[in-house]
C-alpha cells in the first residue's frame, strides 16, 4: 500500500493535473484581466447615510457579467472623497454633497477644483435632520447648545456650519459619530444631532415616541430658501416621529456623481465612459419598485450650477434627448400636491382642499394634454 501511495504522488507531480482530466479549481482560475475588465470603483458617503443604498442599485443595473463591474467603496467624509477622488489610486466617481463642492471652492481648499472636478449628474435631494430632546423646542432653544454634526470634515458638519450661521444661532458644534451621537442625546448628554441624508434615513427609522426625541423645524426664511431647497419630513418618513398632519420644514441639498479627471484614451476612462453609457441607458429600470425611493427624483439632464459636466456625459444627453421618464399618474398627482402646499404655505395662506387640489391637478392636465400638440 505504501509503494501505491509513493507511485501516484510522483505520477501526480510529473503530469500536471490537467492532463489527468483532474482540475484543482472546477470552475477555472479567474484570468486577472477578466476580473478588473470595465471595473469602476464609486466612493460613497459613510454607511449611515443613502448613497451607499444608491451604490447598490448602481452596481446592480450595470455590471453584466463581462466588461462593467461597479465597486463601491464606502468613504470617510465629504472632504476625504474629493482628496480620494483627486488623489486616491482607482477611485473613478464618488458621490457627495453639491454645497460641498461650493465650500471647498469657496475655501480654496482644492486649488483649480472647477477646471478639474466635472460631474456626471446631479442625483437625488438628501434633507437635512435636526434631532433634539424634547425640551428643546425650536431651533432657537439651541443657542449656545451642544450640537453633534457628524465627523469633521463630512457633508453635515458643512452643512449644519452654513445652516446655523445663516440662521445667526450660535451653536457649539462638535464631531462624533453619528451612531455614537445617537446614544449621547438619549442620555440627554447632548442637545441635538444634525444629520444630512436622503430620507428616510435608516438611522431614524427605528425611533419611536418613547425615545422623547423629536425633529426641529428649520425656519424657512428667504436668506435660508436662497441657499437650500425647501422640503419637509413627514409621517411617511418617519412614523415614530412626525405626527399626522404635522410635517416638519427643512431644507435640502443635491447630491452629485462626480468624475475622477482620469486621462483620456487610458483604460480606466473607457471604462468610466462605458458606465456612464449603461447608466443613462439603463435610467428607467432604477424607476422600478425594487430600488430606493430617492432615485424618482433624479433627472440626469438637470444641470449643477457652476460646475462643467463630464464630457462624454454631456455627449450622450446631447445624442439622447428624449429617454427621460415621465412620472407616472400617481407620482405627478403627489408632486403636483406638495407643490400646492408649499405654496399656499410661502404666501401665508390656508391650505388647500383635496377638491380644490384635484381640481387644480385637473385643469394642469388639461394645459400639459395641449403643450404637447
Amino acid at each position: 500500500m505504501k509503494r501505491w501511495i509513493i507511485a501516484a504522488s510522483i505520477m501526480i507531480a510529473l503530469f500536471p493535473t490537467t492532463l489527468l482530466g483532474i482540475s484543482a479549481n472546477p470552475a477555472g482560475p479567474a484570468p486577472e484581466s477578466g476580473v478588473n475588465r470595465g471595473v469602476v470603483q464609486l466612493e460613497t458617503e459613510r454607511a449611515a447615510g443613502t448613497s451607499v443604498r444608491i451604490s447598490e442599485d448602481l452596481a446592480n443595473i450595470i455590471d453584466d457579467g463581462a466588461t462593467r463591474r461597479v465597486l463601491p467603496v464606502v468613504g470617510q467624509g465629504a472632504l476625504q472623497n474629493l482628496t480620494d477622488l483627486k488623489l486616491l489610486r482607482g477611485i473613478d466617481m464618488a458621490i457627495l454633497q453639491g454645497d460641498v463642492l461650493d465650500y471647498a471652492r469657496q475655501q480654496d481648499l482644492f486649488p483649480g477644483i472647477e477646471y478639474w472636478a466635472t460631474y456626471i449628474t446631479k442625483l437625488y435631494n438628501e434633507e437635512f435632520h435636526l434631532l433634539a430632546r424634547q425640551d428643546i423646542e425650536t431651533v432657537a432653544d439651541l443657542a449656545n447648545k451642544n450640537v453633534k454634526v457628524d465627523l469633521r470634515g463630512a457633508g453635515t458638519a458643512i452643512t449644519a456650519g452654513r445652516l446655523f450661521e445663516l440662521l445667526k444661532i450660535p451653536v457649539i458644534m462638535t464631531n462624533d459619530d453619528q451612531e455614537v451621537a445617537l446614544e449621547k442625546l438619549r442620555k440627554g448628554d447632548i442637545a441635538a444631532i444634525a444629520f444630512v441624508a436622503g430620507k428616510p434615513a435608516p438611522i431614524f427609522r427605528t425611533l419611536t415616541g418613547n425615545d422623547r426625541l423629536h425633529f426641529l423645524a428649520i425656519p424657512l426664511n428667504p436668506t435660508v430658501t436662497a441657499a437650500y431647497v425647501r422640503s419637509q419630513l413627514t409621517p411617511a418618513d418617519y412614523p415614530g416621529l412626525v405626527a399626522n398632519d404635522q410635517p416638519v420644514d427643512t431644507v435640502a441639498v443635491e447630491a452629485v456623481l462626480l468624475a475622477a479627471n482620469l486621462q483620456q484614451r487610458s483604460e480606466r476612462y473607457r471604462n468610466l465612459v462605458n458606465f456612464v453609457e449603461a447608466f443613462f441607458a439603463g435610467f428607467q429600470s432604477l424607476l422600478e419598485p425594487g430600488h430606493h425611493p430617492k432615485w424618482r427624483e433624479v433627472n440626469i439632464y438637470a444641470e449643477l450650477s457652476g460646475w462643467r459636466r463630464f464630457p462624454p456625459a454631456e455627449q450622450w444627453l446631447q445624442r439622447n434627448p428624449q429617454v427621460m421618464a415621465t412620472p407616472n399618474l400617481e407620482d405627478l398627482r403627489a408632486i403636483f400636491a406638495r407643490f400646492l402646499d408649499e405654496r399656499q404655505k410661502a404666501i401665508g395662506s390656508a391650505p388647500l382642499s383635496q377638491q380644490e387640489k384635484d381640481k387644480l391637478f385637473g385643469q394642469f392636465e388639461v394645459w400639459q394634454k395641449n403643450q404637447a400638440r
